[in-house]
């Protein structure tokens, strides 16, 4: 696994994706966070509920534009076919290409704490920002990356198109994400409750409040192990 992993690495390093993927989130955070219409200083209140909002949905096309070359590159080239060879399970390659998308991931998160740290110092007594929320917020994005870096997988296990996968991939993370949210909408009561449950939104928004509550967290990470397993079938499938 720790094969994968490096080369996967070292293949995100040695191109273009990884830098223009994190450039373009960082970016993209920093303007809606700081200078665009309902950014912090204008809303006047020391919290990064609006960070926290847009994220997600920036993550469900920035992801699986790192991972849609993950295995359709491979299926292309006929790479895979050298990697099958290898004294490697499925479950070793998944892992690798897996980690190293979700480290991209925490690289991309680690020069938003400087937000954490800016509201903190402007908060009106110093520190007056719910830290427990912010914590519970970035555990969630954590958990909501590694379920879109799983989905890219799969979507990229699925074709040898890198297009393709990333549609596949970005479409699914949406539905998913908020589009189960949206559907719940249609509903009252109880039935609206039992889809909304069914969403990434929900136990999102949930850690968000700063408690972390660890059914929350075991959905997340059931999704991200269910999609990771559907690729696993996906692999073995094209074995044969």
């Amino acid at each position: 696994m720790l094969a994968i992993f490096r080369k996967e690495l070292n293949s995100f390093l040695n191109s273009l994706v990884a830098y223009i993927v994190i450039g373009v989130f960082l970016v993209l955070v920093g303007l809606f966070t700081w200078f665009f219409d309902s950014n912090i200083l204008d809303y006047g209140y020391a919290d990064l509920n609006n960070f926290f909002q847009l994220t997600p949905f920036i993550f469900v096309f920035l992801i699986p534009a790192i991972t849609m070359r993950s295995f359709s590159e491979e299926f292309k080239t006929g790479t895979i076919e050298l990697l099958f060879t290898k004294p490697l399970t499925n479950w070793q390659i998944i892992l690798g290409k897996f980690f190293a998308t979700f480290l991209l991931i925490i690289v991309a998160l680690l020069p938003t704490l400087l937000y954490y740290y800016s509201i903190y110092q402007l908060g009106n007594p110093k520190g007056n920002i719910d830290s427990a929320a912010v914590l519970g917020s970035y555990l969630g994005l954590l958990l909501l990356g590694g379920v879109f870096a799983s989905i890219g997988l799969w979507a990229s296990s699925m074709t040898d198109n890198q297009i393709v996968a990333f549609i596949i991939g970005a479409v699914l993370s949406y539905f998913l994400y908020d589009g189960i949210n949206q559907f719940a909408n249609i509903f009252n009561g109880t039935t609206q409750y039992f889809i909304n449950y069914l969403g990434l939104s929900y136990h999102y928004d949930s850690l968000g409040r700063g408690l972390i509550d660890s059914r929350n967290v075991l959905f997340l990470v059931s999704i991200i192990f269910l999609m990771l397993f559907l690729t696993k079938l996906q692999l073995t499938a094209k074995k044969k």
